[in-house]
Formats: C-alpha cells, structure tokens, sequence
C-alpha cells in the first residue's frame, strides 16, 4: 500500500480509449494529486499510454490489464487496487462490446452469450469484489449504460438486451445501497463519436466494421465523459444526456409505436429489417 494515500481512488474499466480513456484524463485534470486512477482494460500498451498522461497531472495511476469476461480478473482487479492504495471510492463500470446485427441472420448464437459477459457479467464481477470497499468508503458506482438499454433498437437485439440486463440489476442496487450512502448512477449515452460500433459483433460474430447507426449528430468524447463524471460527482441516479433520449423515454410510456418509428428511423438503410 502506498505509504501517502490518495484521498480518492477511481477504478475505470474499459479506459485504454474511448469515453473510458477521456473520463480518466478529465478527472486526471481536476483531481491532480488527491487522486488515484486505477485503469483497467484488455490492451496494456494503450493503458500505459493513458496512465502517462493522467500522471502529467499529478495524480497516482495503476495500470490492471483486465477482461471483464472473465470473472477472475474482475476480482483480481479490485485486489490489485486494495493491495496498492488501500481503499475504492468509485467504481465506473465502462468496459463494453457494441454489437448489429438482425436477428434472423445470426446461425450461431454463442457470441451473444459472450456479449452478455463483457456487458453485463462484467459489471456484475467487478462490483461484486469491490462492494465492500465502496461500503466502508460510502462511494459511488457508475454504469455506462446505452440509449439501446432504455428503447430497444432494431437490428440491436444482444446489445440492447445486454444493457437493458445492466439497468435492471442496478436500479434494484441502487436501492439496496441506499441505506449504507452507495450511490448508483446508470448512464444512457446516444451515438458517441468512438470506435464502438465498429469493433462490435456483425451477425457471423465478426468485427463489424462499419456502424449500423446514422453519426451525423454524434456526441462528442469530451461531453459524453464530462456528463458522466457530472453525474457522478452529483450522485445522480441517472445520467440520459441527449434531448431525443429524454423524449424517447417518455414517448416509449404514451405512444410506443411512435418511439418505435423512430428507433428505425436511426438505422442506416443498408442494416434495416427487410
């Protein structure tokens, strides 16, 4: 254990890019040498790189290559982070798989259940292991959710089952941990400008390629990071963060067939059912 420690600890999976890697920076920035980040992912090189610069700002960093499909490192992690610096305050359960395809066109079905243990199997593990800890720091849990986790998408039908799993485990979390001053906060990002959909799962189980989803109207890393870390530091319960997500959400309750039209509506022509 680090003979000063930080006054914060802050595990974030999936953080070797993306709206992992920018949350760390962001909170590299502001947190300076009152806090350590722990960043976990499966490509080591890419989290070094990353920890080097959330370093630049002051703050300790401990870099855990980790796949979060595979319980045993879940659980390694958070023993990692206790052995160096002794306590957990947050936990952001970012790490993720993107996946399009129709369901009718998939033969074999075992990269759903494999999506299903990076989505949602995932979270599970690593805030099973670090819940203790986050108790005894009356802390915060994160989980990055999806828009696809609130309005089921065509062609989404793994994906959005996956993150529709994640927010009904926890909410029902959210609850249990009142009492002991844990907040839970579930965030629904829309289309993000990152690589996620294109390194997702294609119907043959592949990496796709290319996205089924219309990106004219992306949000950017920088806001999408910045309005998860919002949430968190606010202790929110939730964070929906574009106007058509709030919109949909409360369409999907009043006019479902409407919100249906326009879940259609955000697919490229080319991956729409025929």
């Amino acid at each position: 254990m680090s003979p000063h420690p930080p006054r914060k600890v802050i595990i974030i999976t999936g953080s070797s890019d993306g709206i992992g890697a920018e949350m760390a920076r962001q909170l590299a920035r502001s947190g300076g040498a009152g806090l350590a980040l722990v960043l976990a992912a499966r490509n080591e090189a890419m989290l070094q790189t990353v920890a080097t610069e959330c370093a630049s700002h002051g703050c300790a960093t401990l870099v855990v290559p980790t796949d979060v499909a595979q319980e045993a490192q879940c659980r390694a992690l958070i023993d990692a982070t206790i052995a160096q610096f002794g306590r957990i305050d947050a936990l952001i359960n970012n790490a993720g798989k993107s996946a399009q395809a129709l369901f009718e066109d998939v033969d074999n079905l075992a990269w759903y259940e494999e999506l299903m243990r990076i989505n949602f199997w995932g979270s599970l593990w690593c805030t099973h292991a670090a819940l203790p800890h986050l108790k005894a720091a009356r802390g915060s849990i994160v989980a990055v959710s999806s828009l696809a986790g609130l309005i089921g998408v065509p062609g989404r039908t793994a994906y959005s089952a996956s993150k529709f799993a994640m927010a009904g485990f926890f909410e029902c979390l959210r609850a249990e941990l009142k009492e002991a001053g844990v907040s839970v906060t579930l965030a629904y990002p829309g289309v993000v400008a990152t690589q996620i959909r294109y390194r997702g799962y294609n119907a043959a189980g592949d990496a796709a390629g290319s996205s089924g989803l219309k990106e004219d109207d992306a949000m950017s890393v920088e806001e999408c990071a910045g309005l998860i870390i919002g949430g968190m530091q606010q202790r929110q319960r939730e964070v929906v963060m574009s106007a058509k997500g709030k919109l949909g959400r409360w369409l999907k309750l009043l006019a479902p067939g409407l919100v249906e039209k326009m879940a259609m509506a955000a697919l490229k022509k080319e991956v729409q059912p025929r």
